[in-house]
């Protein structure tokens, strides 16, 4: 579920960006930005060539998660079949994402952090409604829609963050993804559901 939440979210913010400053290529195999460990994405051999796998400047990495403890429910039930399964309630994520530029041109990398930032005031919501499959990469059914905030850090939970990461700092920013629900499919306790309700009525009691 998290993969793909992410994964769609680069999906979309690549395409923008590709079709901003490349309108001639195909924005489904020009790749601009990618998921991936923006730390190990700045690891260089002695050549100086990028060693890790995620080669294009743009680049989302996860950086924290949190539970949306306000839209717990209590308690979770599934008809199936002729039955009613009980299942823990489902977990409602908040996923904490770091879209980071890694280009040796300084002013490239602050147009690209311009455009992912101008995507997401452009496109703040993410359902299945306005955002269709594209080339077999789709938003999962079970997520109703994620909803983009950007996060607004000082400097020094700027510097808290990437000394946290281990790396050096790259133009980057930060934005907090609502929600992402997770729930498992493995059955439960099952029960036969309520058909109807039955009062038994008991004698009367003789007061003294």
């Amino acid at each position: 579920m998290i993969d793909n939440a992410l994964k769609v979210l680069a999906n979309e913010v690549n395409k923008y960006i590709v079709r901003k400053l490349d309108p001639d290529r195909d924005p489904t195999t020009t790749k601009r930005v990618s998921i991936g460990n923006v730390v190990k994405a700045q690891e260089t051999d002695t050549a100086g060539t990028r060693t890790d796998s995620v080669s294009t400047p743009g680049i989302l990495t996860l950086v924290n998660i949190e539970e949306e403890r306000n839209a717990r429910g209590i308690e979770n039930y599934v008809r199936i079949n002729n039955q009613i399964e009980y299942r823990n309630p489902k977990l409602h994520l908040n996923l904490y994402c770091l879209f980071a530029v890694n280009h040796n041109a300084y002013d490239t990398a602050l147009q690209y952090l311009s455009l992912i930032i101008q995507f997401f005031q452009y496109k703040n919501v993410i359902t299945t409604k306005n955002t269709p499959a594209d080339n077999g990469l789709a938003l999962d059914p079970k997520v109703e829609k994620l909803i983009v905030d950007m996060v607004s850090m000082n400097a020094e939970q700027v510097n808290h963050l990437w000394a946290t990461l281990g790396g050096k700092y790259l133009p980057s920013v930060l934005y907090k993804i609502r929600m992402v629900t997770i729930e498992d499919d493995t059955a439960g306790s099952l029960a036969d559901p309520i058909s109807g309700l039955e009062v038994n009525t008991y004698g009367t009691i003789n007061q003294p």
